[in-house]
Order: C-alpha cells, then structure tokens, then sequence
C-alpha cells in the first residue's frame, strides 16, 4: 500500500511513520520541510516549501495530510484567520483536488476537537455534536472539512477526518511542554480544587488509530473522535507524571472563581480555560465502527512520559 504523508517531519508525522516502518506493510513517501532522520532507505523524501508546491506522486494509496498552520503563539499578523484559511483550507483543498485528480483511494485529514468547542459542560463531545469552533485555528478545520466533503461527495475517493484532542508526549510542543516544564519542578501548583475532566490522547495512541483508519474498510467517508480511553483532571494529570517523574506532588487549594478572575485579569482567561474547564471526548463510534480501542491506558501513558521527559531533560 502507497501511503503519503504530509507534514512527515512534524511531532505527529515522525512517530507515525515509525509505526507504519514496523508494520512492513506499506510503502512510505513524505512530503516536509526538512529530511527526517532515522528512516529506513526505501522511504521517499520529497522536500517542499509548503503545501502549494507539492505534487502527489502517481499510484499513490493513501493520503496522510498532517501539514498545516498549526496555533501560533503571540501570532502578530495583520489577519490570523486569514492565514490559517490559506494553509489549512486552501493549501488542504489544492493537495486534496490533487488525490481526486490521481484516483487516491482514501485521504485522511488531521483535523482538530477545536471544530466541536472548546468546553463540555454536560455532555462529552461527540462526532454528531453541532461543531461550534472558539479560535481561528478550529474555524480553518472546520472550514476544511466541509470543503472537503462536497470535492469527494460521490467520488471514487474515500474521506476520513479525525478530531483530536490534545496530543501529548514527552517531546511534545507547545503548551503541554510548558506544563511539563512546571511540573519538573517543586512548586506547589493550585489544582487541589480542581475536579475537572479532560481528554487527551497519546501520541502512540494517536497514530495506532490512523494505521486503523489507513485500513479499515468502515473508515471509509467517516469523522471520528480519538482519545485515551479516560478522562482525567489537571490534578490526576500532574499527579501521573510527577510519579513518573519519581516526584510528590503538591497542591495549594486557591478557589476556582479567584483563579478565573486573576486570569481574566492578565488576559490569561484561555490558559484557565485549558486548565481548569472540561472537555470531553466520546469515542464510542471509533469502538464500535472499527472496534478500535486505546493501547495505552492513560495513567500508563502519563507515566512514561513523566519518565521519559527526565531523560530528554539529562
């Protein structure tokens, strides 16, 4: 099976497509910015300097499309839904005009839990809630998934869309390494309060379930929700990787409404969000349909990474 994969060199891609050099199974070409290391020789690298110069190799399977504008941190441009819309909806539709043009079997887009909301109040998310994006990354998602619906509708080609929450790993970017860094440490941290319930998936869980979607013929023209199997609290979640980490963890109870309010005051009132809200993901279509479940549990998760994330840090 011919698999391309874009955004190959991305924290996603490379875990990827170490799982898929295992499965000896496919025949890999990437599409990065930069060469990835560690790659067995038969691989094919094609380098490009964004989404727009690629071109789909003949005879390709499947289309693996990770690239995109990913959040910005203190994203200074003009019109940042703009530019998300010009990578992620337009660079995605040109790359996926291509797929349709050289009778790709299957494209799977990488899209994100930001298209269904940024909370759950009640209920956990699910691939039929009403998508009700909070930031111009989730928008450029969403945008894309319903552009990409009405190229394929009625082709030859089959769509996947997976929404994923939070991606963590030792390695990980962003702000689950902020967090990581924070909890390297012997601070006391204000979560004894916090009861809330987060989903988040592994990145070894991640890309097990894209090979099941690579593969599985009930894949086929489907959006699926992907986590860990539990939901855990910011509390448990540190807990877990100070135990990998061989550290106690310790908490300052500080009320949850002072904490929203000293955050709304330093413009911080996403990072509470993050923190301290809830979002939950129902992945029981995955279970079902392709009868999919998560390798690692999440406390088996966490703790490998509170452990590994000590051997990067040596």
């Amino acid at each position: 099976m011919n698999v391309l994969i874009t955004g190959a060199s991305g924290f996603v891609g490379q875990m990827l497509i170490s799982h898929l050099q295992m499965a000896e199974k496919f025949s890999l070409t990437l599409f990065s910015r930069k060469r990835v290391a560690k790659i067995n020789d038969n691989i094919h690298q094609i380098i490009v300097n964004d989404i727009f110069s690629a071109e789909i190799p003949d005879h390709t399977d499947i289309v693996l499309h990770l690239a995109g504008r990913a959040h910005i941190l203190n994203d200074n441009t003009a019109n940042p839904l703009s530019e998300f819309r010009k990578v992620n909806v337009e660079g995605t539709l040109k790359l996926a005009k291509q797929a349709l043009k050289k009778k790709v079997k299957r494209f799977i887009f990488m899209s994100s839990i930001g298209v269904n909301g940024s909370v759950t109040l009640q209920q956990p998310f699910t691939e039929d809630a009403l998508p009700q994006p909070h930031a111009d990354y989730a928008v450029s998602k969403l945008e894309a998934e319903h552009e990409l619906k009405k190229l394929f509708a009625g082709s030859e080609t089959e769509l996947v869309i997976i929404r994923p929450p939070l991606v963590y790993a030792a390695h990980a970017p962003g702000n689950f390494a902020r967090l990581l860094k924070l909890v390297a440490t012997n601070l006391p941290l204000p979560f004894a309060a916090t009861d809330n319930k987060r989903s988040f998936v592994a990145l070894e869980n991640l890309v097990d379930f894209i090979q099941v979607c690579i593969e599985h013929p009930n894949a086929a023209n489907q959006t699926f929700l992907v986590s860990d199997k539990t939901s855990i609290s910011t509390r448990e979640l540190v807990q877990y990787l100070k135990q990998g980490m061989g550290k106690p963890a310790h908490f300052i109870y500080i009320p949850q409404p002072l904490m929203r309010l000293g955050a709304a005051c330093i413009g911080k009132s996403k990072l509470y969000e993050q923190l301290f809200e809830s979002l939950e993901v129902d992945t029981t279509k995955a279970q079902n349909l392709l009868g999919w479940t998560a390798p690692l549990t999440t406390p088996q998760a966490m703790l490998q990474v509170g452990q590994n994330y000590l051997k990067i840090k040596e």
